[in-house]
């Protein structure tokens, strides 16, 4: 009976949607079809926070709506829509859409700085997946920055507020990120042996970049 209603629940936010959008969303099939479409859509600089219609519609995302756009992907696709926060220090957060495939952890993103996107779904541990992206989060100083990550976030939680399809910004996603606790990455002792970024690796980091 719960599974059940908890199906129709899902169906009718999904349903949100028109079918028009269902049906991009669903010919996308895999999570990385969804990634794929995010991939094709170019990175832009705006202090925005749309939502996944907004995305559709505008054909352009930075990090936090492609991932928010991708959490929606992944609902439509039968995933719980699940977030999760990587926080830096001296840099921007990275936020990050992660789902499961037989036991393991994948993740879908965009980023303006290159390897900083896609997850093969092949980490046993939350942890073993944020840490693949510790050596490509460095800043323009070349020092490596990340240093924390959140628990997942059910973005099921904000249905009430529409946060797939509402023509308002969903800032209140980021929001409640920043008021949950996060997990430390590193020693203090750690991060001051930390070394900064070789030029080459840099400069491939910065491949696509676009500046301000």
């Amino acid at each position: 009976m719960l599974r059940r209603l908890f199906l129709s629940t899902r169906m009718f936010r999904v349903n949100d949607f028109t079918p028009a959008e269902l049906r991009t969303l669903r010919a996308l099939k895999t999570p990385y079809g969804v990634q794929r479409l995010l991939d094709d859509l170019p990175y832009h600089l705006g202090t925005t926070a749309w939502s996944p219609r907004r995305v559709l519609h505008e054909r352009t995302a930075h990090c936090l709506e492609a991932a928010i756009f991708a959490a929606a992907g992944l609902r439509v696709l039968g995933f719980p829509p699940l977030l999760l926060d990587l926080e830096a220090e001296h840099d921007t957060d990275h936020v990050v859409a992660v789902f499961k495939v037989r036991g393991h952890w994948g993740a879908i993103a965009k980023s303006n700085y290159a390897g900083l996107a896609w997850r093969e779904p092949i980490h046993r541990t939350l942890r073993e997946l944020v840490m693949s992206y510790f050596y490509a989060y460095f800043n323009l100083r070349r020092e490596r920055t990340l240093r924390t990550f959140s628990r997942p976030v059910n973005l099921a939680r904000f249905d009430d507020r529409a946060w797939m399809t509402t023509d308002k910004e969903v800032w209140f996603i980021p929001e409640y990120l920043l008021t949950i606790s996060h997990t430390p990455l590193l020693r203090p002792s750690m991060a001051k042996r930390l070394t900064r970024l070789d030029k080459r690796s840099f400069e491939a980091g910065l491949v696509g970049h676009r500046w301000k």
